[in-house]
């Protein structure tokens, strides 16, 4: 999936995004309604019947889960052999070009996706069936958690749900990021940081496809609509406008950085400003 599917509509994409902020501002975000409205921002074939036939497909794999396991590690188990074997989801290095496997509505058909989608797939399914279940935001690698601290079993969704021994999760975090797995990074992924997370990838995919910038726009736009996010997304955000030929609302947004920016570093305010210039000079 690239650039070959429809966006939504100027009015469609206007109601996702109000629901997606109001959904990210409510006491207790839930975190399949938000990966649904972001692949809505995405597909503009994705309509409300698509939406809710989403949520009854997690509902309805929950339901298949045959028994109320015990042992955080009989509910990483029971996650694997429904999901990983049954079902078949799990993903590949080929996952990571496309679209759509960041699109949650799009990893439910496939049964394929990123690391941190198919773990949305095993927390919802498993929070769905009553699992201690969350998400954990290994550095370069998504996994699932089960269980309290000195109980936790992890598994890993992108491997069909493999349940990981003493040493892998250390494996994991050597293999992206070549240093050690420090405690902080096992703890619980609240559904913001995860929906950060999913945006963060998809602008990096945009990033690399210069054709494909009006996913990357978006990507940032929904990210500015989480209660916190960084103030250098408006100067990404500014910075593609410009790139993309809009260049009066590219040097309006880096001007207004520029003023957040100087009140802690009047230089890097200053380089601001001259973009911003050098932006508006295009318009001549």
């Amino acid at each position: 999936m690239t650039g070959h599917v429809r966006p939504p509509s100027p009015e469609r994409s206007a109601e996702v995004r109000r629901r997606f902020a109001e959904e990210a501002r409510s006491e207790r975000p839930d975190l399949a309604t938000l990966c649904l409205l972001l692949g809505a921002e995405a597909d503009g074939t994705l309509h409300e019947a698509g939406l809710d036939a989403a949520q009854v497909e997690l509902d309805r794999l929950a339901g298949e889960l045959p028994f109320r396991p015990g042992s955080p590690r009989a509910w990483a188990v029971a996650l694997r052999d429904l999901l990983g074997e049954r079902y078949g989801f799990h993903g590949v290095a080929a996952d990571y070009q496309r679209l759509e496997s960041s699109l949650l509505h799009e990893v439910l058909r496939r049964r394929r996706g990123l690391p941190i989608m198919l773990s949305v797939v095993w927390l919802e399914v498993a929070r769905r069936a009553g699992a201690p279940v969350y998400g954990v935001a290994l550095p370069g690698h998504f996994v699932v958690g089960f269980g309290p601290e000195e109980e936790r079993v992890l598994a890993d969704p992108f491997d069909g749900g493999r349940v990981l021994g003493g040493g892998d999760a250390e494996v994991l975090v050597a293999g992206a990021t070549g240093a050690g797995l420090r405690p902080s990074m096992l703890e619980p992924a609240a559904p913001l940081e995860v929906v950060a997370r999913v945006l963060n990838n998809i602008r990096a995919w945009a990033a690399g496809r210069p054709e494909e910038s009006a996913v990357g726009l978006w990507a940032i736009e929904l990210a500015l609509l989480l209660p916190a996010h960084a103030a250098r997304l408006r100067y990404e955000r500014a910075r593609l406008l410009v790139g993309r030929g809009e260049f009066s609302a590219g040097a309006g947004e880096l001007e207004a950085y520029a003023e957040v920016v100087g009140a802690v570093d009047e230089e890097v305010a200053e380089e601001v400003r001259g973009e911003a210039r050098a932006a508006r000079a295009m318009l001549n």
